[in-house]
């Protein structure tokens, strides 16, 4: 094994996880943790969700190997008490347990067991509503937690139906709470010396990342935009009408006039396209607003006209944050992200293929990619590796 130098360099992690929060197990393994993965003989589902390497299910899974990565393997049986025993010795010698209900191992477990032999113990349970309240027993994949958990409905425009997020979305934003849950709670146990356990349900999740929408729901009488309690579905439309996601030439891009909308109109002055917004109406405070609205959609058509990547190019000369909105294929051939040496090489089998890096830079404590492999099935000797009987 590569040399320990992430930033939870020895901190020992046992990933009980399913797609609700493995992503928050990944955060703090390529943090540098030391986790270990547990799986079934039979290995883990997750290894058989695609893509698939050169498109072959026959092939490893890119899935896996990016949301497992820099973990070790295992294969326990459960259904024997050998294999009971060698979870209950991991849990007894971490630091952190991340669970999803339901995953494997977690019928097979019990907190308050867990944590008379290890009281410092921080256990991250991750469900689909938490252990409390009229859902908890309810099931959601990621587009029925958007569902529910109101993201979904904020999305498409006014005329279609919501649309599901991109990939993973909501999974995502629970592993990256799960995460932040099991850091926060080992600090306390670090600072204490005692554990906890700590619920981390998708659904609020979900919902507190809503932010502005509730405000709407809840002050829409305060708020002179809103037609009802809540907001119409907008597209790419903020809230505040103020960052528009505009048609250019060969692209769309993200305008918005602030944070010095002088700078905008001198710039609409230079190019002789501020067409009437020096009229005297638009000069009265009290029609501030009209006056916005009408600089979108002078905007509009002065976006319109134009190359969007010497658009884009021309904005940030300016300090204008004006944003290019790239398709998959350009974020691949990034020149900003290849600049940084963002992109990776996982090595997955018999193949290379590169991949995202982690959205970080440590400079003393570097973050490093460690080998991907399937499970490992002698158990007793990888935890003889482990070296987790010693003493913490």
């Amino acid at each position: 094994m590569p040399e320990e130098v992430g930033a939870l360099s020895k901190v020992r992690i046992i990933d009980l996880t399913d797609e609700r929060a493995i992503y928050g197990a990944k955060l703090l393994a390529d943090l540098g943790a030391d986790v270990v993965r547990p799986e079934p003989p039979e290995g883990d589902p997750l290894r058989r969700r695609g893509p698939f390497c050169n498109d072959d299910p026959d092939q490893p899974s890119l899935w896996h190997a990016f949301f497992a990565s820099n973990r070790r393997f295992i294969s326990l049986d459960l259904e024997t008490q050998t294999g009971l025993d060698q979870l209950t010795g991991l849990i007894a010698n971490a630091e952190i347990v991340l669970v999803s209900e339901g995953a494997f191992g977690t019928s097979d477990l019990d907190f308050d067991v867990a944590m008379r032999a290890n009281p410092a113990l921080v256990w991250v349970e991750c469900s689909s509503f938490g252990s409390e309240g009229p859902w908890k027993d309810y099931l959601a994949p990621d587009l029925v937690a958007g569902a529910l958990g109101g993201s979904v409905s904020t999305t498409g425009d006014v005329d279609t139906p919501p649309l599901k997020a991109f990939g993973d979305l909501n999974f995502v934003v629970s592993g990256c709470y799960a995460a932040i849950a099991a850091l926060s709670a080992l600090y306390h146990a670090k600072e204490t010396g005692q554990g906890q356990r700590v619920d981390v349900p998708v659904h609020q999740c979900i919902a507190s990342c809503l932010e502005h929408v509730f405000m709407w729901y809840w002050y829409s009488d305060l708020l002179g935009p809103a037609r009802g309690r809540a907001l119409e579905r907008r597209g790419s439309l903020h809230w505040s009408n103020m960052y528009v996601v505009m048609q250019a030439v060969g692209g769309t891009i993200m305008v918005t006039p602030t944070p010095d909308i002088d700078a905008q109109l001198t710039w609409l002055i230079e190019a002789d396209e501020f067409e009437d917004l020096f009229e005297p109406e638009f000069q009265d405070p009290a029609n501030q607003a009209q006056f916005m609205a009408r600089l979108m959609e002078v905007l509009r058509t002065f976006v319109g006209s134009k190359d969007v990547e010497a658009l884009f190019l021309e904005a940030q000369s300016r300090h204008a944050p004006y944003g290019w909105v790239l398709p998959i294929e350009k974020v691949g051939e990034n020149p900003q992200l290849e600049a940084r040496d963002w992109w990776h090489p996982y090595s997955i089998g018999e193949n290379v293929v590169k991949g995202p890096g982690t959205p970080y830079r440590f400079s003393q404590t570097p973050w490093q990619m460690k080998p991907y492999g399937e499970t490992d099935v002698d158990a007793e000797r990888v935890l003889q590796d482990l070296g987790w009987d010693n003493d913490r």
